[in-house]
């Protein structure tokens, strides 16, 4: 397995494994409420916000290592 195979599999690994994390924890929230499990626009579009904001610091590491 070349370096490019291994990067991408610990990636999707470790990006399942940050969402199994999160949908435990929204599952969690909604127990705890006694409600079912909601997730409002407001979140959603935060929650998509950071997740690119990851995905940017990420990118980010890369262009360091370059230079």
């Amino acid at each position: 397995m070349n370096q490019q195979s291994k990067v991408l599999l610990i990636g999707a690994l470790a990006g399942a494994a940050m969402g199994i994390v999160a949908a435990m924890m929204l599952q969690r929230r909604a127990e705890r409420a006694g409600t079912e499990i909601t997730l409002s626009t407001g979140e959603g579009i935060q929650l998509g916000m950071m997740a690119l904001g990851l995905i940017r610091a990420v990118a980010g590491l890369a262009d360091k290592e370059d230079n």
